[in-house]
């Protein structure tokens, strides 16, 4: 049996590239297979020879699922149970622990009679297909993307792997299947699913609003003993995953091929004249595999053209055989072949610094018989490095793209509770966080290793990538858990290493950690340091997220420079006044770069019902709160929603209407992020960047997030938005300067910046302009607002701008400022108006886009104003704004524009809805 099984470590598994493989004239097909039907073992007492057969009938029913699918993702689907994923719903799902279980009763609730825990025996998953006779003598093989924990396969009643070779939630596997196969007839598929080797015992559930936030990964950390999505036992912004995602969770396909498969294709992309970019160097390896026991002859060929702009294309081919049942590594370089040189390349790069262009490769192998196979990917011409550097006893890693340094801003990214994001989902979110001015969105290493989608989302939005490792100081001994977990180090290794062959072409890939807040032992360790180096080799690997944990003694460092992590964790994560991160950006230490601060984030009101779905406030608790808040986490712990609360009502007022607290919530999320990312900003080049925990969420939430789980951005995606926008001008609230920022790599130009103060009732109180000019990448003080501004007494509004020579407004941003932070005489601001003109409209294949001029027509100040894309009533998310949640003068305007998903705007006829907090709503119809 293991013959038949050709395992992530060794052959046929990476050139699967998702989305960008296409199927060809020449009969080289990868189909995915789709339609399985689910059920427990409990049930069903059949063995997989005889499930596997085309004639199978079972006696019982069995559940129709759509894979990818786990389990419980199944069952929710089949209304089996309720959706875990709105208000106490998880509480009447069984869990995968007894001992949990019984804590809660939650037996009671199994699908399966007299059985209290539905997940400790396997799932059979089974599906039939045809294959057209034409393809008899074809090899067939059966790619399995992702599945956990274990797996065992059967094909027209012959077993293909068992689940010793099929283990781990983060390995590829391709089983050559071309013996079982029946061209010309029906073929049946069986899949047996088997549960996680240990479920790992959750802590408390957070079933009271301002209570206690628990243990992430339990009290023990004992999830860690397997190698899969750790914070599937419950973290402090995720529950427990009943089920703990086990089931077939990334696509399965079937790819007929001839007899020489195309295998770990890579291709590096050198700039060898830097900082000259004329010239770029590729080298190309891969495997060419020969299932068949004759020797193979036959002719590789390549070629190379622009993906996403206009260019020529090149191509070269080479004679290769491949003897009987053996595989051949084939390598080029440009050393040898002249095509593999290209002059003036389009070079990706990262959002904010340049276009992330892209190329396409092309590879075909063809003998005697046509083509045998072929594959293609996207990849971008670039190189990215690191450097380590000393600052007052703090390391500081600065990264850099095509020799230049770039500034990290973005965060932490998450994976679904129940991993069901699909491939027009990851497009969203990643256009989401482009459009946020994002730049780098890391993967948290108690997540997942997301799919292929996400990765070529990446690439597209020019989102560079950080990818953590699944260890974790809660789960491998840095807090709690044990160094020698995971059990099975040879089953974390193969995940590793397929992994390394999953994504290593990304362009969007920009640094390799070894594990958050922690790290694994040694052997482990070395494991992802040293395959790392030998299978990728053109990007860093960091020894863990976080500066605090130390490696021990006499352990290689990083890679290439060997010296420690230099990025640092820690938080805060729980709203702080702007002025407080001020205080943590100036004094340096481990904000030379802070990889992870945050705050609660309450979404806005249109999706609050969604969030929590029982919105009848307990009158035990504060306005509008029920318990059912605390299971999104709404609680105390690190996110300290409690004092997030409180910080609101004593800053704006006690709210009366569940609207008036969301808006006022909004307003603590935009200075609280305004404040994180100003502070890093007004720090450009003493810092290495600063990342947010978290950017998205797992599940419907009301902490750490810049856009909710339904792709509604709260104030605070603005906020970041417009903070590390690529020019700049904020008002710096450690010194009461006025400062413009540069976050390019060229001259600014020319620049005026102006300065205007208002009282509340939009009396003019102060105005001054200076002129600007940044040669380069840098920031520069404009002008003085402290002996204006002074001791506030009295509210007042900071309003800044800055144009260019020819008048246009580049950066605008607003301040309200009040002695003792008393910002309650907000409650009672005069009205403004507004007039809403729409100057364009761009239809598109994929995507609208509206371009609208916003002016306020009145002689008051039209505070925090947020503009909606509307279809009946509803808001359309995702909706991509250039700016929202703005201010503007009396007198003032300014162009937004707008784009949103065509699949999302529908067919009805889409309106602008316009408000502010002093601006009464008006519908603007769209032609």
């Amino acid at each position: 049996m293991k013959k038949n099984i050709i395992s992530a470590l060794t052959i046929a598994i990476c050139f699967f590239l998702g989305s960008n493989l296409y199927a060809q004239k020449n009969s080289i097909t990868q189909v995915k297979l789709t339609n399985f039907d689910l059920q427990s073992e409990y049930i069903v007492n059949d063995a997989g020879s005889t499930i596997s057969t085309t004639g199978y009938k079972s006696s019982v029913y069995w559940f129709p699922v759509k894979v990818p699918s786990t389990v419980l993702t199944g069952l929710v689907a089949n209304k089996i149970y309720p959706s875990p994923y709105l208000g106490l719903n998880n509480m009447l799902i069984p869990d995968a622990s007894d001992k949990f279980n019984k804590e809660y009763n939650l037996e009671q609730y199994s699908f399966i009679p007299n059985q209290p825990n539905p997940w400790k025996k396997p799932y059979w998953y089974r599906t039939t297909f045809k294959v057209a006779a034409s393809d008899k003598g074809k090899v067939f093989q059966l790619i399995f993307k992702g599945i956990n924990y274990r797996a065992a396969v059967w094909v027209n009643g012959k077993q293909i792997a068992d689940s010793t070779q099929m283990v781990g939630m983060f390995a590829e596997y391709s089983l050559d299947v071309s013996k079982q196969i029946i061209a010309g007839g029906e073929n049946a598929l069986a899949v047996k699913i088997y549960p996680l080797d240990e479920p790992g015992f959750p802590d408390k559930e957070q079933l009271e609003a301002m209570g206690p936030f628990y243990l992430n990964g339990g009290p023990t950390g004992d999830i860690g003993k397997n190698v899969t999505m750790l914070c599937s036992v419950g973290w402090d912004w995720i529950p427990p995953v009943r089920d703990r995602n086990m089931g077939i969770w990334q696509p399965v396909y079937l790819r007929t091929s001839g007899a020489v498969t195309i295998g770990h294709p890579q291709l590096k992309t050198d700039l060898p004249n830097l900082p000259d970019t004329s010239i770029a160097k590729l080298a190309l390896n891969l495997t060419l595999t020969n299932h068949t026991g004759i020797t193979k002859n036959g002719t590789l060929s390549v070629s190379i053209k622009p993906e996403n702009f206009v260019g020529a294309a090149v191509q070269f081919s080479r004679g290769v055989g491949v003897n009987s049942n053996s595989f051949k590594q084939v390598g080029f370089t440009a050393d040898e072949v002249s095509q593999l040189i290209i002059h003036q390349p389009h070079l990706w790069w990262p959002n904010g610094y340049g276009r992330a262009n892209l190329y396409r490769i092309n590879l075909k192998y063809t003998d005697n018989n046509g083509v045998s196979d072929d594959t293609t990917f996207v990849f971008g011409v670039r190189t990215v490095g690191s450097t380590s550097t000393d600052i007052n006893g703090y390391n500081r890693r600065d990264f850099y793209v095509n020799g230049k340094r770039v500034h990290l801003v973005g965060g932490a990214w998450v994976p679904d509770m129940m991993v069901n994001r699909d491939s027009a989902r990851y497009d969203y979110e990643m256009h989401l966080c482009k459009n946020a001015n994002v730049n780098l969105v890391r993967i948290w290493g108690g997540g997942v290793t997301p799919p292929d989608a996400f990765w070529d989302a990446a690439d597209r939005y020019g989102l560079m990538v950080w990818s953590d490792f699944w260890v974790t100081g809660d789960t491998q001994g840095e807090f709690k858990g044990s160094p020698n977990w995971p059990i099975e180090g040879n089953v974390f290794v193969k995940n590793v290493i397929s992994t390394i062959y999953r994504v290593r072409n990304h362009p969007s890939l920009l640094v390799w950690t070894g594990g958050n807040e922690g790290h694994a032992r040694k052997e482990l360790y070395y494991a992802m340091r040293d395959n790392v180096i030998a299978m990728d080799g053109t990007r860093p690997f960091i020894p863990c997220s976080s500066g605090f944990a130390k490696l021990p003694a006499g352990w290689d460092g990083a890679y290439p420079d060997n010296k420690s992590s230099g990025v640092y964790s820690g938080g805060p994560y729980a709203w702080k006044d702007p002025k407080e991160y001020y205080k943590l950006a100036d004094a340096g230490k481990d904000w030379v770069f802070k990889d992870e601060t945050g705050l609660p984030s309450q979404p806005p009101y249109n999706t609050l019902a969604k969030v929590v779905t029982n919105l009848t406030w307990d009158t035990k608790l504060p306005f509008p709160l029920n318990n059912t808040w605390g299971y999104h986490d709404a609680c105390t712990g690190a996110g300290k929603y409690d004092e997030y609360y409180s910080d609101m009502v004593s800053r704006y007022g006690q709210p009366n209407t569940m609207v008036g607290f969301s808006d006022k919530m909004q307003l603590m999320n935009y200075t609280g992020y305004q404040g994180i990312f100003e502070a890093d900003g007004h720090k450009l080049n003493e810092t290495g960047g600063v990342m947010l925990w978290k950017l998205n969420s797992a599940l419907p939430s009301v902490i750490w997030q810049i856009y909710d789980w339904y792709l509604e951005p709260n104030a605070g995606y603005y906020a970041m938005q417009n903070a590390v926008e690529p020019i700049h001008i904020q008002f710096n609230q450690d010194d009461s300067t006025v400062m413009v920022i540069n976050r390019t790599f060229k001259g600014t130009g020319n620049l005026t910046a102006q300065a205007d103060v208002y009282s509340l009732n939009s009396k003019s109180l102060y105005h001054h302009s200076a002129s600007v000019n940044l040669s380069s990448m840098g920031t520069t003080s404009v002008m003085p607002l402290k002996p204006v501004l002074g001791d506030t007494k009295e509210f007042c509004f900071v309003v800044l701008k800055l144009t260019n020579a020819s008048g246009k407004v580049v950066s605008r941003n607003t301040y309200w400022m009040a002695a003792n932070n008393d910002y309650k005489p907000l409650n009672n601001m005069d009205s403004a108006s507004l007039n809403t003109k729409i100057i364009k409209v761009e239809k598109g294949y994929k995507e609208d886009k509206y371009t609208l001029q916003i002016t306020n027509s009145s002689k008051r100040i039209a505070f925090f104003i947020r503009p909606q894309l509307m279809v009946k009533g509803e808001e359309v998310m995702p909706s991509y704004w250039s700016a929202n949640y703005f201010s503007l003068a009396p007198g003032e305007s300014t162009i937004v524009t707008v784009s949103a998903p065509t699949a999302k705007l529908g067919i009805e006829k889409p309106s602008i809805l316009v408000s502010g907090w002093n601006v009464k709503g008006e519908d603007v119809v769209l032609p």
